[in-house]
């Protein structure tokens, strides 16, 4: 079942937590799911070159908190915040609530399932081999501290007459172990020969905890430099006398 399910789906609940988090009555869930959907996807065309790894919505009492994870805060923020306080404008519009635009930096895209995904597109649609795509992104996730990585590429590979399907993986994904900390991202590149599928698994160790936040808390963490406590004992220790 692990090989074929989301292993983001797979882990919600565990050490993964949804990207919407709010809760509405019966009658308005639709609308702010539908609100959802619209702010999701205007952000994902309007920052396409920002290197966006997630979108996250929070609904606290009257308000609406995006946080937007990309590795191009400059793009996103524009010239002295100029392009920031447009883009929240833009938001508002979208949204029946007051509009909050967090921006967080990823630091090691190279670690960061999505951003690799897309990284691995962008050189397909500039005709670059699949095969030394793959490696050279693998490699670099490796050497920048991942323990396992594994990339498939599906279609006309090459432009083959006949899509396959070819993946290549480099140390541990256990994608069955529920406490593993596995980051899952996607990415299609349009070629002249048709559509490539990109699919990224990036292992980045275990998170003993039965923590929901965990795997968002590392991740803010290794941007922000503060140590983790995942996997240590919480308990204050007694001191011997």
């Amino acid at each position: 079942m692990g090989q074929k399910v989301s292993p983001i789906g797979l882990r919600l609940g565990i050490n993964r937590t949804w990207d919407s988090r709010w809760f509405a009555s019966k009658g308005n869930y639709g609308d702010l799911l539908h609100e959802d959907l619209r702010i999701r996807n205007f952000l994902q065309k309007r920052l396409k070159n920002a290197g966006v790894s997630r979108i996250v919505i929070e609904r606290p009492h009257k308000k609406c908190r995006v946080t937007i994870y990309t590795a191009r805060p400059g793009v996103v923020i524009g010239k002295k915040g100029a392009d920031i306080e447009k883009l929240r404008q833009e938001l508002q519009k979208m949204s029946s609530s007051e509009t909050v635009l967090n921006i967080v930096e990823i630091r090691k895209p190279e670690v960061d399932a999505t951003l690799v995904a897309e990284n691995i597109a962008q050189q397909l649609e500039r005709r670059a081999s699949f095969r030394r795509a793959m490696k050279r992104a693998m490699q670099t996730a490796m050497r920048m501290g991942a323990l396992g990585i594994r990339v498939n590429c599906s279609g006309r590979l090459g432009g083959a007459e006949i899509a396959r399907m070819e993946w290549y993986r480099e140390g541990r994904v256990p994608l069955h172990t529920l406490r593993a900390d596995i980051d899952y991202g996607i990415a299609t590149a349009r070629t002249t020969y048709g559509a490539i599928g990109i699919k990224v698994w990036i292992f980045k160790g275990e998170i003993l905890d039965h923590d929901p936040m965990a795997s968002e808390r590392r991740l803010v963490e290794s941007q922000t430099g503060a140590p983790s406590n995942q996997g240590r004992d919480r308990r204050p220790r007694r001191e011997n006398a």
